[in-house]
Parts: structure tokens; sequence; C-alpha cells
């Protein structure tokens, strides 16, 4: 039997002990509405085991826990479209469980939000709220969830033991939260199973992305082997993932995916990375780059390139999957980059060539608004020294090779130990990639890597094999 108050009147409450307080005043209206007499006989097991989900995860391939999230305390309103079959459609395709948020003052959730989502998904369902009593154990399994939060910031330890037996009696998992040294050894001591290290602050709504590695670091010792830890909040990019999959065996996002209006390649940008493949020409290759965690698609329209394609071409490609296309132009006319960006309704357009500042500003005056303008940045091989310039209206650079004056598609890697560290996270790193650097290119940490030749068996053809084989290299670094 529960016998922490969470009903005590508290003076300069913090968020979360303005959210419990009101949660206990929640649960006590609720069991008046909806007795746990009426539904306790129509519960069933749990079928989806949360534990063998998450056991999933490792430092080289991390496990998602994706979020169904409307508002939230710190960010209000995230997602006004709030379409839980349409989120769940894409969450299907890569999670490896779904949170879905269900306190209702706070986050604009429901109960009856988590069938919706479990009807569509094959993968357990979370349910995320601010637990403090057995109903809503009950009740949560009642509405299919197959898993719970608990929070050590929230629970003591009589409290949480007896609501994860509760859980654990129903065939749900327990997601323990820990924001601090205390929590997290309280959470070693409890035997928990998944420990996720909020890196958010629930006190103040801070965010400390260094919180999950120094936690995990200063116990590392004392973690069980086959204990999951899970990096909560903050997380808006591959990048963030790469550095913090050192120490997490998984992710739970929810905000930065939620804030999205592209869902799928928002979700793709941060488990897969930000990676492009150029020169594509035929529909199977991009197919084949699609399905093996590329975001982008670049077409060449240059016409000396043995990889040019024409618009009646490229307008069979833009079909073929969900890529974001990138248009190569090269010392080409305004008004042929803006027709061929517009008709094909290109994410970005990619300058190759010798365009000054001047002629990129007039481009950007005519390219509808949504279009960003990639600068190609050519580096010669022999080159000993670089400076990332900054160039009005470029939304990012692509760092490429130049061979005897050949400005890109040389196959050959130029020096990246001349890129600046404080360049790194502005840049696609170009030029040949292949199985032979990926892994150093990895190494660098960029934006992004612009695969092509590394990629072919004949100028212009992909191979499905090297791309299966360097995307797995990639997503796996």
């Amino acid at each position: 039997m529960i016998t922490q108050d969470f009903s005590k009147p508290i003076d300069s409450a913090t968020v979360l002990q303005k959210i419990v307080l009101d949660k206990a005043q929640w649960v006590k209206n609720q069991e008046a509405a909806f007795p746990l007499a009426q539904f306790k006989e129509q519960i069933q097991q749990s079928d989806r085991s949360f534990y063998a989900a998450l056991a999933q995860g490792t430092h080289q391939q991390p496990a998602y826990i994706l979020e169904c999230k409307k508002a939230s305390p710190s960010k209000g309103l995230i997602r006004q479209e709030f379409n839980l079959e349409d989120i769940a459609n894409v969450y299907k395709h890569y999670a490896s469980a779904v949170s879905v948020l269900t306190d209702e003052k706070y986050f604009q959730g429901k109960f009856e939000y988590l069938p919706l989502v479990r009807n569509i998904v094959s993968q357990p369902v979370l349910c995320k709220d601010f637990m403090i009593s057995e109903y809503q154990v009950y009740l949560a399994r009642y509405y299919q969830a197959d898993a719970i939060l608990l929070m050590l910031s929230v629970v003591n330890d009589d409290t949480y033991r007896i609501l994860a037996e509760f859980a654990h009696s129903l065939g749900m998992g327990v997601l323990t939260e820990t924001s601090n040294e205390a929590e997290f050894e309280r959470a070693l001591a409890l035997g928990a199973k998944i420990i996720g290290v909020n890196n958010r602050n629930l006190h103040d709504l801070s965010v400390d992305l260094n919180r999950v590695v120094e936690l995990t670091q200063k116990y590392a010792e004392r973690i069980p082997a086959d204990v999951r830890i899970i990096s909560e909040s903050g997380i808006y990019n591959h990048r963030q993932v790469r550095e913090l999959k050192k120490t997490a065996h998984a992710f739970l996002i929810g905000s930065s995916l939620m804030g999205s209006c592209d869902l799928n390649n928002a979700v793709r940008e941060v488990i897969f990375g930000e990676n492009k493949v150029c020169g594509l020409t035929r529909a199977q290759d991009v197919k084949d780059v699609y399905a093996n965690g590329a975001l982008y698609g670049g077409l060449i329209f240059v016409e000396h390139s043995k990889r040019c394609v024409t618009l009646r071409q490229a307008q069979e490609l833009v079909t073929a999957a969900e890529l974001r296309f990138v248009g190569v132009f090269q010392n080409q006319e305004i008004d042929f980059i803006v027709k061929i960006a517009s008709q094909l309704q290109l994410y970005a357009v990619q300058l190759h060539g010798n365009e000054r500042p001047e002629f990129i500003t007039q481009l950007r005056a005519e390219l509808p608004s949504q279009i960003q303008i990639w600068r190609a940045i050519s580096i010669d091989l022999t080159q000993q020294s670089f400076s990332l310039p900054k160039i009005n209206g470029v939304d990012r650079y692509v760092l490429d090779s130049q061979a005897n004056g050949q400005q890109g598609g040389t196959g050959q890697a130029f020096d990246w130990a001349i890129i600046k560290d404080s360049d790194k996270a502005h840049i696609m790193l170009a030029g040949g990639l292949n199985e032979q650097n990926i892994e150093q290119a990895l190494a660098l940490n960029p934006l992004g890597l612009d695969l092509n030749s590394g990629v072919e068996s004949a100028p212009g053809i992909k191979s499905a094999d090297k791309i299966q084989q360097l995307f797995e290299r990639i997503i796996s670094a």
C-alpha cells in the first residue's frame, strides 16, 4: 500500500511539484468518475515486451523510443495538427518503442491515445505520465500500454517498488527515470532494468546533455551489463546521437520530432544522419539509397557531367522515394535554376561553380523561400589550409575535391586535416568517400556525408551492395 503523500500543498513550488500536486487531485477525481471496479476484470496481460525491445539497443546501433507529444510545460503547444494516425504510421517504421503522453493539464495528452497508437504500431507502447498510484498503472494497462514511466524525482523507494511490482504483474515494463546522482544510485539499488537519464531539469526546465555522460561514467562499474541506459530530452540531431551513444544504449525523442512539419524525414535525420547520395540517374538507385538511410538525393543538371539528368528524367526520379532532393548546378543561368527547382520542388539547389555572392543574392530573391541554397567549395588536393567563408544567402556548405581544374566528381579526397573543428558542424563532406576512408570521414563528425562514386559500379550506376555496406558502417560508427 502506498503511504507517500502527494497531495500536500507546497509553498514556492517548482514546476514538477505543481504537476505532482495537480496529478494527485486528478487521480482522486478520475477514481471517482471511473472506479477501478468498473474495469479491473477487463484488464489483460501485455503481450509486447518493453524490456526485449530495448535490449536490442547497443552503443553501435541504439534503440529509439519515439514520442507522441502535443504540448509541454517548457514549449507550450508543440504540434498544432496532432494526428495520431499519421504520427504512428511514421513511427512504426523506425521505433523500438513508442511513447504516448497521457497527462492532460500540462501535455494535452489522454489515456485514450494509447490504444489508437497501439492498434497501428507493432512495437510496445509506453504510457508517459506522472505515476503516483496503483490506479494509474491499472488504467494504463486497461488502455493497452505495455510499459509505464516511474520518475524517481516523484516517487520514493517504497512507492517505486509497489508500482513496479504492479506493472510487472500485468506484463508491463518500467522505464525508471533519473536526473541526478542520488536518483541514479537509487535506480541501481532498486534493480531497474531500464534507466532513463532526463537531461532536462524538471524543476527549472533547463537542459544539460552532459548529464547522461557524467552519470554513466561515474557509475560505469556498478551498471550491470544487461541494464539499458536511455538518454531523454534535448536530442535534436544525429551529431548529438553520435556523441551520446558512447554512453547511452537508446534515446527517447519527442519535442524535436513533434515540432517538425516533415515528420518522416525528421525521424530519419536524427536516426540516420544528414547524408546524401549524389549523381542519381535511376529510380531503383533512389529507392536503394532511401531504404538504407540517406536523407538527401543529388540530381546533377550540369551538361558535361557523366551523371547529368534531364528535367524529364528528374521528374521520374523524385517520385521514386521520399528523399529530400538537391539539384546540382554549375555556372548556369538563374532562370534555368529557378525553373528546375520550382518544377521539381527541390529541397535545395547546390551551386558547384564560380557563382559570386551577388549571383547568390539574386538567386535567393527569385527562388521559392522554402528552397535552400547550398554552396560547394572546391578544395584542391594539394591545398594546405582552409577557412570556411560566410556568404549571405547560403544555408549549407559542401566541401568537395578539385583536381586538375575539375570541380567535384573527382573520386578523390582532399586533406581533411585542414578543416577547422569549428567548421565541422556546418559542412557536408564530399569527394572520394568510399569504404576505405568512411570511418575517417565519420570521425570528423561533420553535418553529413555526400557520397557518389564510392557507391557506384560505373558513373551514374549505383551499386545496391556498396550502398548497403557503406550505410551500415555510417549508421553503426
